[in-house]
């Protein structure tokens, strides 16, 4: 009987143990950070990064490692698939300032316009390699200027950069490709061409699909070596060598903390550590119950018991993104949600050109985007019924086909309209701006039936869908039998 007292300290060690080391080893692919370095690999990176607060005596954390790493080998050189353990003492300050209150929480970061000034949204889907694949692949930031036949030759001949076009069969651009319009972002400009567009792809004699041309001056190079993130950078490098992730390191300045701001870091660390460790016991007693197994009812995150930590100085909680509008890029997209025959209201914000190949919109369409994303994040938050809103890039090329059956502006401007395809009519945005109030009053004309509606030609969009091209969203799943062929997929399309 004596031996049972000493038995039970031994596997809690055991436990203890095991939660320093952390879940992920040295030779896992999932990124190692810590407040350390957290700025360096990821604050101040330019590439899209999925982050894991986990702690190593969290069932749930130990349930997601699998999916987890898997997804970590297929975004490899795509975006960043990384991992913080809460239950080192030196991350607390940092997991604190992410308002972490249970485990595992995730989170995607990508670059804002300012640098070191990411965006961070929760990652809320299936806790699958699959879905994270996907989710993180969408928020990848899209540096390829999508092109026609007619306005090909005035982006070669603008600026002095070289230019790396895709010809393509698809719609939609590749992760691929927009990981290595950001690795020589600033240095070789990138753009896509679709297989119908005959025109360019006669001008450069394109045989097959995909097919990527490198133009350096008068030099015009094809690319017919292997799909693969490895290969297509060493044939871009010849124009130009690719960024470094993380960048140099610059000499530091004097630090400018003050008691304050290291103050609100150990208060954050505190009160983390306080709903960190009223997670934990209930997680470690269970661990204790089945030491040589971790048992997990489900892949959903675990909540804190103190969601509200009994301290008066509140963890420093990094701000709440809006999410943005979801974007429509291919017409099979926009005809599936806003162009069947029985599809009811749906709010198109069509969105300008982009001059130059430039990555971010106008003011007047910025204003629009992020002024119809807050208010649909509002009405969400309320659990309140409202018709989706969504951004249509002027290369969709069902956008044209709009603004010109609906006599709209043309593609240099910003342009709302909604669109009822079920009941056959239009309604033009005619407000002055896109504040809140604005956008809102817009929406409640929408609901109440008030304003002048457009009646719809009598063939606008007749046989939705009918040249759409199938999205990835619409690929049968791959069998268990794929699953070798899994992990390079992602990367080796175009």
């Amino acid at each position: 009987m004596a031996r049972l007292p000493f038995l039970f300290c031994l596997v809690a060690a055991l436990g203890l143990l095991a939660a320093a080391d952390g879940i992920y080893s040295s030779k896992s692919p999932v990124l190692q950070v810590n407040t350390k370095n957290y700025d360096s690999l990821i604050a101040q990176s330019n590439q899209t990064s999925i982050v894991e607060f986990y702690a190593p005596w969290c069932g749930h954390c130990q349930n997601l490692k699998p999916a987890y790493e898997k997804a970590a080998k297929n975004l490899a050189g795509l975006a960043k698939v990384a991992a913080v353990n809460c239950d080192e003492e030196s991350n607390k300050p940092l997991c604190g300032q992410f308002g972490v209150q249970g485990f595992p929480t995730l989170k995607i970061i990508r670059p804002g316009k300012k640098a070191g000034k990411p965006m961070v949204e929760d990652y809320q889907g299936p806790r699958e390699a699959k879905a994270i694949v996907e989710a993180v692949s969408d928020k990848i930031t899209n540096h390829v200027k999508r092109l026609k036949a007619d306005t090909l030759d005035a982006w070669v001949e603008g600026g002095t950069r070289p230019k790396a076009i895709l010809f393509t069969e698809k719609g939609t651009t590749a992760p691929l490709v927009k990981a290595l319009a950001i690795d020589f972002l600033g240095s070789i400009d990138f753009a896509q061409v679709r297989n119908k567009e005959t025109a360019a792809v006669d001008k450069y004699e394109i045989e097959k699909f995909p097919t990527i041309v490198l133009l350096q001056g008068d030099n015009v190079s094809k690319y017919d070596g292997e799909i693969s993130k490895e290969a297509l950078t060493t044939f871009l490098s010849q124009a130009a060598s690719p960024n470094q992730d993380p960048a140099p390191k610059e000499a530091k300045a004097k630090s400018t903390s003050t008691k304050k701001s290291k103050s609100a870091s150990s208060s954050a660390s505190s009160a983390f550590s306080k709903a960190s460790e009223d997670h934990k016991s209930s997680d470690f007693e269970e661990y204790l119950e089945h030491a040589s197994t971790v048992v997990v009812e489900d892949g959903a995150p675990s909540d804190s018991p103190l969601p509200i930590v009994e301290n008066k100085q509140k963890p420093m909680v990094v701000p709440d993104v809006t999410p943005p509008l979801p974007t429509l890029e291919a017409s099979s997209d926009l005809r599936a949600r806003c162009l069947q025959a029985d599809s009811s209201h749906c709010v198109l914000v069509l969105l300008p050109s982009k001059a130059g190949g430039e990555a971010d919109y106008a003011d007047g369409a910025a204003e629009a985007l992020s002024g119809f994303a807050a208010v649909e994040e509002k009405y969400n938050k309320r659990k309140a019924n409202i018709f989706p809103a969504y951004a249509v890039p002027s290369d969709n090329d069902d956008a044209g086909i709009i603004r010109q059956a609906l006599g709209l502006k043309s593609e240099t401007e910003v342009d709302v309209v909604v669109v009822n395809i079920k009941k056959g009519w239009a309604k033009k945005y005619s407000k002055s701006s896109f504040d809140a109030k604005s956008i809102e009053s817009f929406m409640d004309d929408i609901r109440f039936g008030e304003g002048t509606k457009q009646k719809l030609p009598a063939d606008f969009f007749a046989e939705p869908g009918s040249t759409a091209e199938p999205t990835a969203s619409q690929e049968p799943e791959a069998s268990s039998s794929e699953t070798a062929a899994e992990s390079s997929s992602t990367h080796d399309e175009l």
